[in-house]
């Protein structure tokens, strides 16, 4: 195991296996530097939403239900990088997260959401996982699921 795989177990997450793609779309691409994950719905270990992962935030999705799921958004995305890279750490950095918020008419309040995302990248990442990131409110998304994210990491080739 590497360190980045080492920091995972002392969080106690265990990265589930990386989900197939939905449609017509890979969940990963590798070109030059750079990989990029498409966008990853708050899928549990058992490749189903929890029930406080779906619906609307700001309606029947608490914040905090909402944190979570972008929580699980990111450790979904780090799954699909391992499934990518073999090795996370061959992550050199986190350059970027995108945040899509499935909200209520009026919410405003999508970057503590999107916080659950990007607080899991730093924990595992440390200072490499300090990102650029986009948060966007949209009327909904895949499944139903409160939240997706995507991400682009610089990686050593």
């Amino acid at each position: 195991m590497g360190a980045i795989e080492d920091r995972l177990k002392s969080l106690n997450i265990d990265l589930p296996a990386a989900a197939a793609p939905v449609a017509n779309y890979v969940p990963a691409v590798i070109s030059g530097n750079w990989l990029i994950i498409s966008g990853q719905l708050a899928l549990g270990a058992d490749g189903k939403l929890d029930p406080s992962h779906t619906g609307k935030i700001g309606a029947a999705v608490s914040v905090e239900a909402g944190r979570a799921a972008a929580r699980r958004c990111a450790i979904n995305v780090l799954a699909q990088a391992k499934a990518a890279l073999g090795d996370l750490d061959r992550i050199r950095r986190c350059v970027r997260l995108g945040g899509f918020m499935n909200v209520a008419p009026g919410y405003s309040q999508m970057p503590p959401i999107m916080n659950g995302a990007s607080d899991l990248i730093v924990e595992v990442l440390g200072d490499a996982g300090r990102h650029a990131r986009s948060t966007i409110g949209v009327a909904e998304l895949p499944l139903d699921s409160a939240v997706e994210v995507e991400a682009l990491f610089e990686i050593v080739p």
